[in-house]
């Protein structure tokens, strides 16, 4: 009895390993961002496809990727090799990525949509890769409901420093006179660039703790049941919207901004900067604030409050970038909050999951949570410039629109973010999942995987001492 709280309460992972295994998320978020922001309005605008054809494209890759997503889950909670499980999987997702990212940025002009269509497939997979072995990876490193809001805390602050980058590089590039697609391409540079070296990091710093399974037979139906837990329908129905609420505003933001809030380009993009940079106050803040109210209420207070800040935008005066700056940055700090807590909250649900029956969940959970996230970016750009579409409202550069286009886009910008994102948290009205029930999950975890054997790895580099006495799986 003595050994059992040892076991359950591991140490905490010191600042720098944490940060460390983070950096992934730079250039993870930079992508996420440039997708949600700038390579539709390159594709619109420069390429010279059609509103329509871009979000159908967009929308078509997800639609393609989101049950390979899945796949790929399953297959990566069984994947068992001297490299690894997780970092096996960003290892083959970085080269896809960066192949696929290089080709969509040297798109001739007049593309066809399959070009476009392949290509962001292949960008997608790639992502994929990264992306979710990275937050699976996230969740088994993080061993208590306080250690996972800290992990996921500075993947979200580290992705808002990614993602400030990438966004000043087409400011920098408009003062100097480069057009938005010589910005845009700059930015595809950046990521291409970071992409080999966070993964280098990530690697060289952080051994991968694989955890013991129980002996079971694989069974499609396990898999499919996992869709009639009403924890996981939360997160999943949950993500979607809070995914939904704001990739419906970043898609037609530069739009909004410049037509209707009278903003130009590089002043709209700094207002974007400091939605985004926010993200560095919001993140540790939220997660302190879920470890003392809970991670669900957390993401409940995020929720109302970004929506209360967006709907107040329409009345600030146009052009006043004194009166935006506060607002967008009160708003970014929820938007990076809510983002933590759905993460983090995944990693607990699948906890929850593992002690039912013994699979590994973490790799399927987070599959099936950047299934729902694709879903929402997918059809925040499709429903998004269809609506803009059907009002009337012309993208194309240097194009006039009347009174009534405007007013369309103003209504688009609003409604759907605000509608979506208190979806999202009135998900979790009656949630149970506390610290308190987690802690008593993850006391069982622990005696039991204690009964299964070692694991190849451990959570952080071993000095000399821990390795010679490491038992090999």
């Amino acid at each position: 009895m003595s050994k059992a709280p040892a076991a359950a309460a591991p140490g905490r992972l010191s600042l720098p390993a944490v940060l460390a295994f983070a950096s992934a998320s730079i250039p993870i978020a930079a992508l996420q961002l440039a997708i949600a922001v700038h390579l539709p309005r390159y594709f619109a605008s420069h390429i010279g496809l059609s509103l329509t054809a871009v979000g159908t494209a967009f929308a078509l890759v997800r639609f393609v990727d989101i049950p390979i997503d899945a796949l790929i889950g399953v297959v990566m909670d069984k994947t068992q090799t001297r490299f690894g499980r997780y970092r096996f999987w960003m290892a083959l997702g970085a080269p896809l990525l960066m192949v696929a990212l290089y080709m969509l940025m040297r798109s001739p002009q007049g593309v066809g949509l399959g070009y476009l269509f392949s290509w962001l497939l292949v960008m997608y997979l790639g992502y994929s890769g990264m992306y979710l072995a990275h937050l699976a990876w996230g969740g088994s490193i993080s061993r208590t409901y306080q250690e996972r809001s800290r992990v996921f805390g500075a993947i979200t602050g580290l992705g808002v420093a990614g993602a400030v980058a990438v966004l000043m590089i087409p400011v920098m590039m408009t003062a100097r006179r480069y057009s938005e697609a010589q910005g845009l391409q700059a930015m595809i540079w950046f990521i291409i660039a970071a992409v080999p070296i966070s993964l280098a990091l990530v690697l060289a710093s952080t051994r991968e703790r694989i955890r013991p399974a129980h002996p079971l037979p694989f069974k499609i139906s396990d898999y499919l049941a996992l869709l009639t837990r009403g924890n996981v329908l939360r997160l999943l129905f949950a993500d979607f919207c809070v995914t939904l609420g704001p990739g419906w505003m970043a898609a037609i933001y530069l739009f909004y901004f410049r037509d209707s809030r009278g903003f130009g380009t590089g002043t709209a993009n700094l207002l974007l900067a400091i939605y985004i940079a926010a993200g560095f106050a919001g993140a540790p803040a939220i997660a302190w604030l879920a470890n003392r109210i809970g991670k669900h209420r957390a993401l409940m207070v995020t929720t109302t409050v970004y929506s209360l800040g967006l709907i107040a935008i329409p009345v600030l005066a146009k052009g006043d970038f004194a009166a935006f700056a506060p607002v967008m940055f009160l708003v970014g700090a929820m938007y990076a909050g809510f983002v933590v807590m759905i993460r983090a909250i995944a990693g607990d649900i699948a906890d929850e999951l593992r002690l039912e029956n013994g699979r590994e969940w973490m790799g399927l959970v987070y599959a099936l949570t950047n299934g729902t996230t694709k879903l929402g970016q997918a059809l925040s750009i499709y429903l998004t410039f269809r609506v803009l579409s059907a009002v009337g409202y012309n993208a194309r550069e240097g194009a006039h629109n009347s009174a009534g286009a405007i007013h369309g886009l103003e209504l688009t910008y609003i409604i759907g973010p605000v509608v979506f994102v208190m979806i999202a948290g009135a998900c979790f009205l009656g949630y149970r999942l506390t610290a308190e029930r987690h802690a008593d999950i993850r006391r069982q975890l622990e005696d039991r995987d204690a009964l299964y054997g070692a694991t190849p790895f451990g959570d952080h580099l071993p000095d000399p001492a821990e390795a010679a006495g490491a038992r090999v799986s």
